[in-house]
């Protein structure tokens, strides 16, 4: 290489840091005692939600606060750190906050915390604001929308002020027809937004508030204490040395350190530093190096468990437990980094790359042999953890909790010990001219304990099946105490006998993370208030129903236009948005749009497929030019061109962007209607299979270069595995149709907890004919009366025809669309159809055909 060093160096740490501060936690940073309000307020709010999420306030009675108080605190220390953070304009100062900041400060705190200061007195005068009600929320609407401009950028604030504007002026002569709706007055848009939890105090800020914190929070300290960096040795350590290897490690490091964090740049900054460079001197080009970096940062935002913070929101809008969300989002983020990983071995082969230099070398046989004494050990070791805790619960009861926070802390003194015996770890210059990569067992070894407030926050959201808040709350809890012991203890260990210095750096660590925690939370913070003000606008005109009809009507009612219009709609709602405001808006605007659509064509998916449709697209924004906020940051590193590494980490997205596709197909994907573990074990293997063969259809590289047809045989192999019921619906119809007439006996005789499938048409209320299919649920077994009940509506028979006789207000049959009078035209079952798994058959026929020609036709090139 012959890159001069100030191409390779890039820009520098500070630059980043700033680059960094500027996105997620403010560019300004005053010194003296401005600079210690800064700090103070930002611990406070760490401390207040930490306070919040514990069972301490019903323990000692004080400090109890209902959820609309807990969010009009959130809010006001978000907003007041917000202007105090966040300089005005890019000429604005840095280093003080001027006073017009601190008189923005202190009357966006206090329009925040009116509905808490005012509590009593707003309940007694609900839907009747007086004029101070209505001067504060107005004045509070505009600062919200200030501190949003200033923390995130114009995007979220022009998109708030564009729904704010469809409030007031709906029915404008200028908009246009299919979006007019009949305009609200000032008293009643303001009540809707800020008085009431509709708009700006709703579910969004709800859940900042009781969950968000504190899984921001707890990265932080993750962070501070040491374990981003040992999440990137560990991936270096793994796979540096494999061909394309410093790429194949920033996507494992990007894929450990997205656990933990909700900031796309972030993510690239962190790991990007040090992975960027060293993609570049293995031979990737400036904007492959970014867009590697992009696409696994990026991909972040869709890995359980926190998904960006966006899977608590998804607990609250599609109404399942936080289990069930992770895990039906979990095999599609799985094998889209899987792919990514693969898409990076092809490119590596592509320009015949090699890894880096490594310590020790391992034959093929040894490498496998430990990683599945090392799969075989995590699975026996999870078993044993479960069962032996079951049994002290049976032994101890209520006092298991003591127990086991005993054999957690000789566990982490263990790990402390261990790790004592091996240097620190710090990251490598990456523009060093010679690298070595450490031993992978060592570097380990020396950051185990870290794993531990990870092992115990899953434990107790998905086995002890606590709420997300009280886990993280626990897990926050082991981590202070990791943070502040984990020096001391170490420095024990080794015998150096300088504690207190040690302990020291530990608070100043705890402290560190708790502003760093809280500063990260600011963006969040306004970004889930400001996207309330889309959610009440939603709520207060009917929006959602006319995006249902402009969609429709600029698709022509054609499936796949519906579907691709949506995911246009969505990606473009979501540039410039952060992850926790992009799914609010997508989900509040475009999920009703693919469910009542999709009903109308025959298209019946579970709500968790829907929003995560939109919420794949939204988050796609991050890597699209010309927004694409990751790939400029991305750009900012290599020094690459944004635009062309924007581009290029959108071609290596395009699993992701099809995957939505495929899923909402095929549900299997999600890990619905799976019953057997056989079957779990061939969807993931089967899925993982496809992702690879779509990967190497794509890059034209699968042995050896591909020919074009063979490529085009792998993107059919890739789809057949990925959706096979395609090519079945094509040989035999789905759905079998019974007479409306027999609906009461079908739904007497169907199994308990399923749903029955009908066709409906007739007259809304509007005067629009509506033709769809819907899917009801019937509950337990009971008589067939019963079970439509159940479902929300009663039935009565007329001459050979069914209507909707009666109807259940709030029942799942009116949240379906349905109304009186409708006529039920037909019950759908489902076919007894072959299994579709038979057209694997010829799938893997063929690319087993594919892979002897191109393995074959790779020998002869290389004779």
């Amino acid at each position: 290489m012959t890159d001069d060093k100030s191409a390779t160096q890039g820009p520098s740490d500070q630059d980043l840091q700033d680059l960094i501060a500027e996105n997620d936690t403010g560019a300004r940073q005053p010194t003296g005692m401005t600079a210690k309000i800064l700090l103070y307020v930002a611990v406070a709010w760490s401390l207040f939600q930490l306070w919040l999420a514990s069972p301490l306030p019903y323990i000692v009675s004080f400090g109890v606060f209902n959820s609309t108080e807990a969010r009009s605190i959130h809010l006001a220390f978000a907003v007041f750190l917000a202007f105090l953070a966040y300089p005005a304009f890019k000429n604005s100062p840095r280093s003080y906050i001027p006073v017009f900041d601190w008189v923005l400060a202190a009357a966006g705190a206090f329009c925040a915390l009116y509905i808490f200061i005012f509590y009593r007195e707003l309940s007694s005068r609900p839907g009747l604001p007086i004029t101070q009600d209505l001067v504060v929320a107005g004045a509070g609407l505009v600062l919200l929308l200030e501190a949003t401009r200033r923390a995130l950028g114009p995007p979220l604030m022009v998109v708030a002020m564009v729904f704010l504007a469809y409030v007031f002026f709906g029915n404008a002569p200028w908009v246009p027809d299919v979006l007019q709706w009949a305009g609200a007055s000032f008293s009643k848009a303001m009540s809707h937004q800020w008085i009431t939890t509709e708009g700006v105090f709703g579910i969004a800020l709800g859940v900042s508030t009781s969950f968000v914190f504190l899984f921001v929070l707890f990265g932080s300290l993750l962070d501070k204490a040491g374990a981003g960096n040992y999440f990137i040795k560990v991936a270096f350590a793994a796979l540096g040395h494999m061909r394309g290897g410093p790429a194949k490690a920033a996507v494992l490091a990007s894929a450990m350190t997205g656990l933990i964090s909700g900031s796309s740049i972030a993510n690239v900054v962190t790991t990007g530093t040090f992975t960027i460079p060293l993609m570049k001197r293995v031979g990737f080009s400036g904007e492959k190096a970014g867009a590697v970096e992009v696409a696994s940062s990026v991909n972040g935002q869709i890995m359980p468990p926190v998904m960006g913070a966006a899977a608590f929101l998804m607990v609250e809008y599609v109404g399942i437990p936080y289990p069930e969300v992770i895990k039906h989002a979990f095999l599609p983020a799985t094998i889209s980094y899987i792919a990514l990983i693969y898409i990076v071995h092809l490119e590596a082969l592509k320009a015949d790359m090699k890894g880096l230099p490594k310590r020790q070398t391992s034959t093929v046989q040894q490498v496998l042999m430990r990683s599945l004494l090392f799969v075989l050990s995590l699975v026996i070791l999870a078993g044993v953890i479960y069962y032996a805790i079951n049994f002290q619960k049976q032994i101890f009861g209520n006092a298991v909790g003591w127990i086991v926070a005993v054999e957690c802390a000789a566990i982490y003194f263990a790990g402390l010990y261990y790790a004592a015996k091996y240097p620190d770890l710090e990251l490598d210059d990456p523009n060093k001219p010679v690298l070595e990569l450490p031993a992978l067992g060592e570097t380990a070894k020396s950051g185990l304990h870290y794993l531990l407030p990870v092992v115990v926050l899953v434990w107790f959201l998905m086995i002890e099946l606590k709420s997300p808040g009280l886990s993280a709350f626990w897990a926050t809890v082991l981590m202070l105490f990791i943070m502040l012991t984990q020096r001391p203890v170490k420095a024990f260990f080794r015998k150096q006998p300088d504690y207190m210095a040690s302990v020291k750096e530990g608070i100043a660590d705890v402290i560190d993370g708790f502003a760093t925690g809280a500063r990260n939370m600011i963006g969040i913070g306004v970004a889930t208030a400001a996207a309330g003000i889309i959610v009440g606008t939603v709520s207060l005109t009917g929006i959602g129903q006319v995006m249902v009809e402009f969609v429709e009507l600029i698709s022509g009612g054609n499936l796949m236009l519906i579907l691709i219009f949506t995911a246009i709609i969505s990606l473009i709602l979501g540039m410039g948005l952060p992850t926790t405001a992009n799914y609010i808006v997508v989900s509040s605007l475009m999920a009703p749009v693919i469910v009542e659509l999709g009903a109308a064509n025959g298209l019946i998916v579970p709500l968790i497929a829907v929003h995560l449709f939109v919420f794949y697209f939204g988050i796609m924004a991050d890597v699209t030019p010309p927004v694409g906020l990751a790939s400029f940051a991305a750009a900012a590193v290599s020094g690459a061109d944004p635009m062309k590494t924007g581009f290029v980490a959108f071609f290596y997205s395009m699993r992701t962007a099809v995957l939505p596709f495929l899923f909402l197909f095929n549900t299997q994907l999600l890990l619905i209607g799976l019953d057997h573990p056989f079957e779990v074990v061939m969807v993931i293997f089967v899925a993982i299979v496809a992702m690879l063969v779509f990967a190497a259809g794509t890059m034209g590289y699968f042995f050896t270069r591909s020919k074009l047809w063979e490529s085009a045989a792998l993107l059919l192999i890739a789809f057949t595995l990925f959706r096979p019921g395609f090519w079945l619906d094509l040989l035999e119809p789905p759905y079998e149709n019974l007479p409306a007439t027999e609906i009461v006996e079908k739904a007497a005789d169907m199994p308990a907890n399923t749903s029955i499938l009908l066709d409906v048409e007739g007259i809304s209320l509007e005067g629009d004919e509506v033709s769809k299919s819907v899917m009801l649920p019937l509950g337990p077994e009971a008589s067939g009366e019963d079970r439509l009940y159940n479902a929300g509506i009663a039935v009565r028979n007329e001459d050979g025809k069914v209507f909707i006789d009666d109807l259940v207000f709030g029942g799942p049959a009116e949240k379906a669309g349905l109304d009186f009078d409708f006529e039920i035209t037909a019950i759908k079952i489902e076919a007894d159809r072959m299994p579709k798994e038979v057209f694997f058959i010829p799938a893997f026929i063929l690319l087993g055909g594919i892979i002897v020609l191109q393995r074959r036709r790779r020998r002869a090139e290389a004779a």
